[in-house]
């Protein structure tokens, strides 16, 4: 087993160092912030993922897993070291690396033996050159450094399945040393390693999410089609998902993707092939088409109302996905400040996103409207006027569509996410808008209008 330093406690850092220590690897996360650090010790995760918490209980008891803000130490006996920190979006798409040349050079200031660098954070293809190139510039001692990329493929909310149960562990390295490493660093997990070079690599990660948001856009792209034509995108869907070449997953329509990864990933890899005088059309289309869908719902209800002002508006989930309490681009933070300039008294309800979406928007009153955080999907849509639905959480799901007919002062569901069946919605007597499906509207008035046909012919 190996002495692990593991730079960054966020999604990456933490899952990852939490894992190697179950493998039986020694641990040592760390962070500059003191005050989460304590909280860490204290057997408490910093970000809401299933199961992490009590992993890290486990491995604190152990012994197999420490938490410091002592760099210096975590990292001059470390065998590898492992960074995770972020690599956050700049305004014009490109990644912003200076937290990663922060730590690059605390290592290079601080390691007393041979040591693999490996980066897990999602960087450009020619990073990891640069962040070698960085630690031999300002290396203090006569040991051996090198740097390999190790991306991760995790998806929030079940970060920690993911990692343990990977489809396979993706390495990227310029030296035999460094792969034969590597390799039995994550031999205990007993997972398919494909080896490559450094920027195979990190191009390896970005192909791979921005296939899956070029999946998912194309999917909307469709759905809204469908909607003009007539036909039911969740038909199309299965239809499609019996060719093994396309495959079942991410196949779902709605109102486009959020999160830490796939914004970010299309914006930079977007950014990287106009660095090199290359155009890549077809994520381009992907980051429009998205832009577009976030805010699909709120147009179909301004093309409904006359005004939100003054109305009751149920918002359920607030999160970019059921299962963290991560908000980074979910469409809540785009349709929750229209309504909100528009009059709309916000009632929303998140099981676990509502207490981080409170810190960019306050319970009270904002502009025109106000909104209040409550506990219950019940409490949020009691007598509303209009209901949207950002995110597919269990306890939305859980909500039968008479309960929107008997609670709500008008029945009106916009469902961004296509939880319900239209015809269930609509036998339940609420006006049911989603994504690539016939509005129940279109089908109450054709039914109407076959009425008045019969009856004009008796």
């Amino acid at each position: 087993m190996y002495k692990i330093a593991v730079a960054g406690t966020g999604y990456v850092g933490l899952v990852a160092g939490v894992c190697f220590a179950e493998m039986g690897h020694q641990v040592t996360c760390v962070d500059i912030n003191q005050a989460k650090v304590e909280l860490m010790k204290s057997g408490v995760s910093p970000i809401y993922e299933a199961g992490l918490q009590d992993l890290m209980v486990k491995n604190y008891e152990s012994g197999n897993l420490k938490y410091t803000t002592d760099y210096q130490t975590a990292y001059k006996e470390a065998d590898a070291i492992f960074i995770g920190v972020g690599t956050p979006e700049q305004p014009d798409g490109s990644a912003n690396l200076s937290y990663i040349a922060t730590v690059a050079r605390q290592i290079a200031e601080s390691v007393e033996k041979d040591c693999l660098v490996v980066v897990k954070s999602t960087v450009p293809v020619g990073t990891n050159d640069k962040v070698e190139q960085f630690i031999q510039d300002f290396l203090v001692n006569d040991v051996r450094v090198e740097v390999a990329s190790n991306p991760e493929f995790l998806a929030q909310g079940s970060a920690v399945h993911d990692t343990l149960h990977a489809e396979r562990v993706i390495i990227g390295t310029e030296s035999k040393w460094a792969e034969e490493l590597l390799q039995a660093i994550y031999k205990p997990f007993n997972l398919p390693i494909v080896s490559v070079n450094r920027r195979s690599a990190e191009m390896i990660k970005y192909a791979s999410n921005d296939f899956l948001a070029l999946k998912i856009s194309y999917m909307n792209d469709i759905a809204n089609l469908c909607e003009l034509v007539g036909a039911d995108i969740q038909d199309v869907a299965k239809g499609m998902s019996f060719d093994e070449r396309i495959g079942s997953k991410f196949l779902n329509a709605g109102i486009g993707f959020g999160g830490s990864c796939f914004p970010k990933d299309t914006k930079a890899l977007d950014y990287l092939a106009k660095q090199n005088g290359y155009e890549l059309k077809t994520v381009q289309a992907a980051i429009d088409v998205n832009k577009e869908q976030k805010t699909m719902l709120y147009k179909k209800a301004s093309r409904r109302f006359i005004t939100f002002n003054g109305l009751k508006v149920a918002v359920l989930g607030l999160t970019f996905k059921p299962g963290t309490d991560d908000l980074r681009e979910a469409a809540s933070l785009e349709n929750v400040p229209l309504l909100l300039e528009q009059g709309a008294n916000i009632y929303a309800f998140d099981p676990v996103g509502a207490e981080n979406f409170a810190k960019v928007h306050p319970e009270g009153p904002h502009g025109r409207g106000n909104i209040t955080y409550v506990s219950t999907v019940e409490k949020a849509i009691k007598d509303a006027n209009a209901c949207f639905i950002f995110t597919e959480w269990g306890e939305v799901k859980a909500v039968t569509p008479s309960m929107y007919k008997e609670l709500m002062r008008t029945p009106l569901v916009y469902d961004g996410r296509n939880i319900y069946s239209v015809s269930e919605m609509q036998q339940a007597q609420v006006e049911y808008h989603s994504i690539g499906r016939k509005a129940v509207e279109r089908q109450n008035a054709k039914e109407s209008n076959g009425r008045e046909l019969q009856s004009a012919r008796y």
